[in-house]
């Protein structure tokens, strides 16, 4: 682990709760995302401020070596084992922590008695349900890591040494086509890429969706599922993506969709945005717009090779904005939309326009602007583009996008 390259955004979030025992911290994530490897990164950490290593114990129950323990009385006694002498404050790592049916009682045993701080991963669609939810009794604290957004693939390519161009344009190309999954770094073929992206569709299907999902008919599934990754981006509602598949011949009953809907984002292949009215100040029902977790899930499951660089450029924005920790929802204001209204944790407001270009026509500067024009509160808003040349108006704050994430600005 001496070279790894470490993701600070998410570092950033969790370092002031690595010494609190009276909360399980709970890392979530779609498969391959990076969430072992940040276990690693705060070991290290930990070790760097003077914990000694035999007060940190680490455990992947995927891995050969640990299936062994099966139950919860197993978990129970290996955690007895390995933390037996040692004085102090323990560190418990578990990663794979839903292989062991009823670890939830185990793991809040040992938070209850106060001298372990615990980390935990594990399939998203169990460990973000109302079950676990319930079972650790609200002392738990989760922590969402989503695969490399373009800052961070500039960055941990040259923190190993791979070449980057000096363009932002070239490296967003390489970003479009291979996506964020960090592993993808080391292929050097795009075939290969793809290939590996491919496998982690497929490991999700059957390790976090059908193990707990009933799926009658895999062909439907595959077919909703690749739907929605297709349709990314598009505001839409259940009603009409049924309309839309049973125009094309796929019968499938509303109660069905809905679930393999869930299921998706359960498993973090798809993020739900919800529309918000700035008017009346309420969620709006119905119509919503999905994201995907890495844009290249779309090439895995989309057999038209071109690219929609609006919509691309609209999914980075989103997944940039939730990497960063902002609450993101879709703005109606009036008859127009504002792409994204942004929320930190402070409770500050900012308002996004994302699109390719304002610049080729008078009509698209106005489309964009005028949204953000009708939003009448002082809190920043902003148009980011591909555009060079930056056009200021009213106040907006008008930005490169590739520039604004490559130099990790915040909203």
């Amino acid at each position: 682990m001496e070279n790894i390259y470490f993701r600070e955004k998410y570092l950033s979030k969790i370092r002031g709760f690595y010494h609190d025992a009276d909360l399980i911290k709970v890392i979530t994530g779609i498969r391959r995302s990076g969430k072992s490897c940040l276990m690693q990164m705060i070991k290290t950490e930990l070790m760097n401020s003077g914990i000694p290593e035999k007060n940190i114990l680490y455990f992947n129950l995927d891995k050969r070596e640990y299936r062994f323990i099966k139950t919860d009385e197993q978990l129970d006694q290996y955690i007895k084992k390995i933390s037996s002498g040692i004085d102090g404050k323990k560190y418990l790592f578990i990663d794979e922590i839903q292989n062991v049916k009823g670890f939830e009682t185990v793991i809040n045993g040992y938070r209850e008695e106060g001298d372990y701080s615990i980390f935990i991963t594990g399939s998203n669609s169990y460990l973000l349900s109302g079950e676990l939810m319930t079972k650790l009794t609200g002392r738990y604290l989760t922590f969402e890591v989503f695969p490399l957004t373009f800052d961070e693939y500039i960055g941990m390519k040259k923190h190993y040494g791979m070449d980057v161009s000096s363009d932002l344009d070239v490296e967003f190309g390489h970003y479009v086509i291979e996506g964020g999954f960090p592993r993808t770094l080391f292929y050097s073929s795009l075939a290969d890429k793809r290939k590996y992206v491919s496998e982690i569709v497929q490991e999700i299907f059957e390790k976090d969706i059908r193990r707990r999902v009933v799926i009658k008919k895999p062909e439907t599934f595959r077919l909703v599922r690749d739907y929605l990754i297709n349709n990314s981006g598009a505001t839409t509602s259940i009603r009409n993506i049924l309309s839309d598949l049973n125009k094309n011949g796929f019968a499938i009953s509303k109660t069905t969709l809905s679930r393999y809907l869930q299921a998706l984002i359960d498993a973090k292949v798809l993020y739900e945005c919800d529309r918000f009215d700035l008017k009346s100040k309420k969620m709006l029902s119905g119509e919503k717009k999905y994201y995907l977790a890495d844009l290249s899930l779309s090439f895995v499951t989309n057999p038209d090779s071109r690219v929609n660089y609006g919509q691309v450029l609209e999914n980075m924005a989103f997944l940039y904005a939730k990497s960063m920790g902002y609450h993101v929802s879709i703005g109606k204001v009036g008859k127009l939309e504002c792409d994204f209204i942004l929320k930190d944790l402070m409770l500050n407001y900012s308002y996004v326009q994302v699109c390719y270009s304002i610049l080729q026509n008078e009509s698209t500067e106005d489309r964009e602007y005028r949204s953000l024009e009708m939003i009448h509160d002082n809190y920043p808003k902003y148009v980011l583009t591909m555009d060079k040349l930056i056009q200021k108006r009213n106040g907006i704050i008008h930005e490169n996008i590739l520039d604004f994430m490559a130099k990790q600005k915040k909203f």
